[in-house]
């Protein structure tokens, strides 16, 4: 332990025990800085103590967070994943400085363009929702990115955040005040249907579909270097480093605009060429399997049909024979319950099947059409680190480039199954979390508290019941429920 631990610390080290639990840390004032689980607090809290380890730690946030420890807490409970569940219960209640900062790390940005306003507006944001808006990125340059769009409010005259357009008596738009027209040059009063097509624009742009732009400013760049205009050159130089590192991260997740203009058929003759296929690959199915330290484990499947989206389609799984964490197990059994299902309903096999995975993943999906005596349609594996095609037979694993749209409708397919699955994850560990206010209540067995469950389907309905309604549950009297309805509205 740190030298200047203070004995009384040390000593209250010393007596955690080796169980599940969880911890809070706090600093000189008493306040809750960070909130972690452990499979063994003993273990895991002592870490925080050693000696040194605010010196050799090598993220600076971690360092600091050690720092500040001056007292901590903890919580004992009976299981990791109930430690886990109540991580999450005591975050959102007392938000951590450190664990909001670690959080918000996680999550790249996207640029969000909701094309339900009058006006869309260009924002950043780091969820994506199933809306009508259109999404880019991730980009991991935050800086350059909010460069990148100042850059773009510049040039095609679009809204930010930050823009406050004021509607004129006839029915146009002045979008910035007299100072920011003459800064950016843009033209104005515009109409509805003339700033939409400055978004238009805007959206080609940052989708990398057109580069005019920048050739424009690498030009002005040479020209102000060649005059010995060294301030202004490197201005521009800056200006098209930003844009170009930005652009060249960015991927498009539109999957809700109809109207926009479709690669498609050419993507799926790629895919059909690349992966010696015998036709384009009209329906195409992908399999993805999320958990959180082997616990809540779910997968998901999407269906895309003509390289699009088929949401009528998907299917998510809660894995049943097993509990613990085995992504090999958890894919053949999705895997034989969808296809079994098919072959039940004497439904057709998709053209094209990939895993989320490499070939031992591809394997557990082998096995489950074994298993089912048929015959499996084309499979292939998507291995996330280098985009690596893997094959079910002797092929060389593949590695297409970057732009080859055949990989680039596989990399929508992937990433979409597994955004369907880490939302039915989460929803599933928001539940838990919701439900375990019922662990609180002395005298409620699993039985009894399935049978809440069953009856009102979640705990915000039992919350909202009348002592009536609770005592019309099975194994519930007048006392019972009267004691429940109570509790529940104290803790509400």
């Amino acid at each position: 332990m740190e030298e200047s631990t203070p004995s009384s610390l040390k000593e209250k080290v010393r007596q955690l025990p080796d169980r599940p639990g969880v911890y809070l840390m706090k600093d000189r004032l008493g306040r809750i800085i960070y909130v972690g689980k452990a499979r063994s607090l003993k273990k895991r809290v002592s870490s925080y103590f050693q000696r040194g380890r605010a010196r050799t730690v090598e993220q600076p946030k971690i360092r600091a967070l050690i720092r500040l420890i001056t007292d901590f807490d903890v919580i004992e409970v009976r299981s990791e994943p109930e430690a886990l569940l109540l991580e999450g219960k005591l975050i959102k209640q007392w938000r951590p400085r450190y664990n909001t900062d670690f959080t918000d790390d996680k999550r790249f940005l996207l640029v969000r363009v909701d094309l339900a306003e009058a006006l869309p507006r260009f924002r950043l944001t780091r969820l994506r929702k199933e809306d009508r808006s259109r999404y880019f990125g991730p980009f991991a340059h935050s800086g350059l990115l909010r460069r990148t769009l100042a850059q773009i409010r510049r040039q095609f005259g679009i809204l930010l955040a930050d823009g406050a357009p004021q509607r004129l008596p006839d029915g146009s738009w002045r979008l910035y005040d007299d100072a920011r027209e003459e800064i950016y040059g843009t033209r104005e009063p515009v109409t509805t249907e003339e700033y939409r097509e400055r978004v238009t624009r805007a959206c080609d742009f940052l989708d990398g579909k057109s580069r005019e732009w920048l050739v424009t400013l690498r030009e002005e760049m040479t020209a102000a270097a060649a005059k010995r205009e060294f301030e202004k050159a490197a201005e521009l130089r800056d200006i098209v480093f930003a844009l170009d590192r930005t652009l060249r991260r960015a991927r498009n997740f539109d999957r809700s605009d109809p109207t926009r203009p479709s690669g498609d058929a050419t993507a799926l003759a790629a895919l059909q060429e690349s992966l010696s296929l015998s036709g384009p690959p009209r329906t195409m199915e992908c399999f993805d399997i999320s958990h959180i330290s082997g616990t809540f484990v779910v997968a998901a499947m999407v269906h895309f049909s003509d390289g699009r989206p088929d949401k009528d389609e998907y299917r998510r799984f809660q894995i049943r024979s097993f509990v613990g964490n085995d992504d090999f197990r958890a894919m053949e059994e999705v895997v034989g319950r969808r296809y079994r299902r098919l072959a039940e309903e004497g439904s057709p096999l998709p053209d094209l099947i990939v895993i989320d995975g490499g070939r031992g993943q591809i394997g557990a999906a082998l096995k489950a059409f074994v298993a089912l005596d048929a015959e499996p349609p084309a499979i292939i594996g998507l291995a996330k680190k280098h985009e690596t095609i893997i094959f079910p037979d002797e092929r060389a694993p593949l590695n297409l480039p970057l732009d080859h749209p055949g990989l680039n409708l596989l990399q929508r397919l992937r990433d979409e199954a597994h955004r369907f699955a880490n939302t039915y994850n989460a929803e599933l560990r928001s539940r838990r979390i919701r439900e375990s206010i019922l662990d609180d209540f002395p005298g409620l067995g699993p039985v009894r508290r399935a049978a809440l469950l069953a009856y009102f389907g979640d705990i915000s309905r039992l919350r909202a019941a009348s002592t009536e309604e609770i005592a019309a549950v099975e194994g519930f009297g007048g006392k019972l429920a009267a004691e429940l309805h109570a509790f529940l509205q104290r803790t509400g």
